[in-house]
């Protein structure tokens, strides 16, 4: 039996843990919180810093392979790990590639990857100096997760509140929309894509509101997109999934926005709308079985479930059951004892084959579904 280790034990990891129960695997976490997700469902938990050193090394000696819920890992770690024959999935070198907004903006350049116009500003003062920019998304090198550490600059007024620190500045594009593609690599290269999802964000906290499967998207537009996604993926020669998100722009040009080396809140409905989930599909490439089958059962749509403003303190999910009378309605509560404004606390997983049945029902359960506290 295979000894595989997760750093991080969110929600992301407890999914990852779900779909492990069709496979036989011994299943360990790391994750400084003992009372996270996915604590109650790995064979053995450990508490410790996913970002520290020591505690990555130790926990993964002895392990057969390890795999990431968040790229804000030690990297140093992994790599002596992988240098001593544990398989890291995707490759230390992928993650270190990916979670640094900088280095992931190189890798583009050096890969003739479509992206947008951008500089890289490494204090306020560059910031200053590269008002020809604007309007521009500012977005910090490094630690930034969930809307957090991005900002849209669209003027001189802006950049007197923006950060200080390394950054990552890019000219604003005319998008059409935003969509994301998830692309599964195994150790053999062999690859599987699939189809792509519509993004649609709360313009305020910056986080995914709901998301429709598949995205409607002209044919030629779709060839870009796969072929672009199978490009980001396969240049970082390591097996692994990675979640490609990507702008659409008013020409029907495709541009990579940014990458995810990981399970992806995009890949959430592949669990009830796909025949092999996201998460089913990690767990393929690590145990070395085949690639599993990427196809839509229906199409499909995810809506986000965000603390309501004005309630902090412990969630009560307002409308729950009327939710749960909908037809092919499915819905994933994180474990979140406590809510506060724009806190993920959840999502719902709505199937349908007629699109504009699915577009209602989505923004029925949008409307009737609040996360509040009492």
């Amino acid at each position: 039996m295979q000894k595989v280790g997760i750093l991080g034990g969110g929600q992301l990891g407890r999914m990852l843990l779900q779909a492990a129960a069709n496979y036989v695997v011994e299943t360990y976490v790391l994750e400084n919180d003992d009372e996270c997700p996915a604590a109650h469902l790995c064979n053995h938990f450990v508490k410790g810093d996913i970002k520290d050193f020591d505690s990555v090394y130790h926990f993964g000696k002895g392990l057969d392979a390890i795999t990431i819920e968040i790229e804000s890992v030690n990297v140093e770690a992994l790599e002596k790990l992988e240098s001593e024959g544990v398989r890291v999935y995707p490759k230390p070198s992928a993650i270190n590639t990916i979670k640094n907004k900088i280095s992931q903006k190189q890798y583009y350049k050096d890969h003739e990857i479509p992206t947008s116009e951008y500089i890289i500003t490494n204090s306020l003062a560059e910031l200053n100096n590269a008002l020809h920019m604007l309007p521009a998304v500012h977005k910090i090198g490094e630690g930034g997760y969930d809307g957090k550490g991005v900002q849209i600059i669209r003027s001189e007024k802006d950049v007197e509140k923006a950060f200080d620190a390394p950054a990552v500045l890019e000219k604003a594009v005319n998008i059409k929309m935003e969509i994301a593609v998830i692309v599964a690599v195994n150790d053999k290269d062999e690859t599987a894509l699939y189809p792509p999802t519509e993004m649609l964000f709360d313009p305020i906290l910056n986080l995914l509101d709901y998301q429709v499967c598949p995205a409607e998207i002209p044919q030629k537009v779709l060839w870009k997109a796969e072929a672009i996604a199978l490009t980001v993926a396969r240049n970082f020669k390591s097996a692994g999934l990675f979640a490609v998100e990507l702008f659409v722009d008013t020409n029907d040009e495709v541009l990579v926005n940014e990458t995810a080396p990981r399970v992806h809140n995009s890949g959430h409905h592949t669990i009830e709308a796909h025949f092999s989930s996201q998460y089913d599909m990690l767990w393929r490439i690590i145990l070395g079985y085949p690639l599993g089958n990427t196809a839509a059962i229906l199409p499909s749509a995810i809506v986000n479930l965000l603390g309501a403003e004005g309630y902090t303190g412990n969630a009560f999910y307002e409308g729950l059951e009327d939710v749960l009378r909908i037809d092919n309605a499915f819905v994933h509560l994180y474990g979140k004892k406590q809510t506060k404004p724009g806190r993920k606390m959840g999502h719902v997983t709505v199937m349908s084959k007629d699109r504009t049945d699915l577009m209602h029902k989505a923004n029925k359960i949008k409307h009737i579904l609040k996360v509040i506290s009492k």
